[in-house]
């Protein structure tokens, strides 16, 4: 079994550059780990201190039973698949993808089987004889997949492997992605900045926002708990609606409405309040949580349409998941909240209440 567990990483490039400031986490055999966040927040660094590319400032790499903070790269047993694929443009898919058993003096039966139940696999071996330049992006990317499972590492690591596909392709790329790594049983871990990505295929996910994790959980907990506003605002689309509220007593004011607060020991005079659209419906006389507004944008989203509205004697927007059976136009409007999944923030720190 191998089981990766980093030990408070820190990455200082200079006094006032610290990509990644204090990361300890662990990847279990067969999970599938994703470092989800914005351009920026230290998740590629953290994936090339992983490999071995980049060097801890603090901290340690351990795999198994090995700590492999300062072992080379190129010992680690680890496979990485780059967002650019990296493929040798002169030699043909067979011959990319036995590189690393080249590499390592692998007998040349063992080279050939290896290969050849690698392409059969991922559905390649007819292109075996074809060099990259005559291959599309997908069957690129699963030649970058293939070189990476002939090896039969430790460790799975992938660097935004499908951010240069096609929407439709990327789709198509995911699910295959998710089918092959359940097959591995083996520790993965996956940058991207795309949530969609992150939420289908991950049985965990790291939120990270300037070199540290915010949130490390389950996809599902991570939609319906999370831990700070950023998470809230960062995962869903369309988006949470956040509002910064004033407080009076026990309820929070929103425009000519109120709504009432959860238990606090002591009522804050502020507070962040978060619902996502799906979260909100037009209102019966039987909601008890309402406001009032009007329509001012209706954007379509093909099954359902996402109605803005001002809300009244306030600035703030809601955004509301509407029905596209009926035509929407600049219209006065009433909202009910479902109580149960309104998020509360601290109006300060950020965290979740």
């Amino acid at each position: 079994m191998a089981i990766l567990k980093l030990h408070s990483l820190r990455k200082q490039f200079a006094p006032n550059v610290i990509p990644v400031k204090d990361i300890s986490l662990t990847v279990d055999d067969g999970e599938f780990l994703t470092l989800l966040g914005p351009s920026g927040c230290g998740k590629s660094t953290l994936l090339r201190l992983i490999a071995g590319l980049e060097e801890p400032t603090s901290g340690e790499v351990i795999v198994g039973e090995n700590n492999l903070t300062r072992t080379p790269p190129g010992d680690r047993n680890m496979a990485m698949v780059f967002q650019s694929y990296a493929l040798y443009p002169h030699m043909t898919v067979a011959e990319n993808i036995a590189t690393s058993l080249k590499i390592r003096k692998t007998p040349k039966e063992e080279i050939q089987q290896r290969v050849g139940a690698v392409t059969d696999t991922l559905g390649l071996s007819h292109l075996g004889d074809r060099k990259p330049g005559q291959l599309s992006g997908g069957q690129r990317q699963r030649v970058a997949l293939a070189r990476a499972l002939v090896r039969k590492p430790e460790v799975f690591l992938l660097d935004e492997p499908l951010s240069n596909l096609d929407a439709l392709l990327r789709e198509q790329v995911r699910e295959e992605l998710k089918q092959l790594f359940e097959a591995q049983q083996k520790p993965v871990v996956y940058v991207t900045h795309d949530q969609t990505e992150a939420m289908t295929l991950s049985s965990k996910v790291a939120i990270l926002l300037d070199g540290l994790v915010q949130q490390l959980d389950p996809p599902g907990r991570i939609y319906t708990h999370p831990a700070n506003k950023f998470v809230a605002g960062f995962v869903g689309s369309p988006q949470m609606n956040l509002l910064s509220l004033e407080c009076k007593g026990d309820r929070a004011i929103l425009g000519d409405f109120s709504i009432p607060l959860p238990s606090f020991s002591v009522f804050p005079s502020a507070i962040d309040m978060g619902i996502r659209p799906e979260d909100l419906s037009i209102a019966t006389e039987e909601d008890k949580i309402t406001v009032e507004g009007n329509v001012f944008l209706v954007e379509n989203f093909g099954r359902e349409l996402l109605a803005s509205v001002k809300v009244n004697g306030s600035k703030d927007t809601l955004r509301i998941l509407v029905s596209p059976d009926r035509e929407w136009g600049k219209e006065a409007i009433k909202l009910a909240f479902n109580r149960d999944r309104i998020h509360w923030f601290d109006a300060k720190t950020g965290d979740r209440h």
